[in-house]
């Protein structure tokens, strides 16, 4: 009986070891897959992360060409629109020079032709277009 006892004794010990090491290998294949979704959800952040910035940066560049913009408008009506006298040759530098900072071929074009209107009634014109150009791409209201 002694030795029935010892035998079931034993079978139990492998029975409770294999199960010990089924438990265990249980837990890491849990812990493995933990580990995988944890990092596969983190991946996603990051992604969705890079996304936002990417886009925070294109509108950061947006204002920041829409600034340049005003800042030419702004001195564009003070120094020409509102002056009493003719305009003299270093606002028309400083002018020629922050328009072309813009690199904007639409409003260089725009510039161009009031720069080189022949009349005052062409020039008329001429300023109005770019005006209106200007307060477009300020504003982001899309052009004609």
């Amino acid at each position: 009986m002694s030795s029935s006892r010892k035998r079931g004794s034993s079978t139990i010990k492998i029975y409770n070891s294999q199960y010990m090491e089924n438990k265990k290998h249980l837990m890491i294949v849990v812990a493995f897959v933990v580990l995988i979704a944890g990092n596969l959800y983190f991946s996603m952040r990051v992604v969705s992360a890079k996304g936002e910035l990417a886009s925070a940066r294109a509108i950061i560049a947006g204002r920041q060409e829409n600034n340049r913009t005003l800042d030419f408008l702004k001195m564009f009506v003070r120094d020409v629109i509102k002056s009493d006298k003719e305009v003299d040759f270093d606002t028309r530098l400083k002018l020629e020079n922050a328009v072309r900072e813009l690199n904007d071929k639409e409003v260089l074009v725009r510039w161009q032709a009031f720069v080189d209107s022949k009349d005052e009634i062409q020039a008329q014109v001429n300023v109005k277009d770019l005006l209106e150009l200007l307060v477009a791409k300020a504003s982001l209201i899309p052009t004609k």
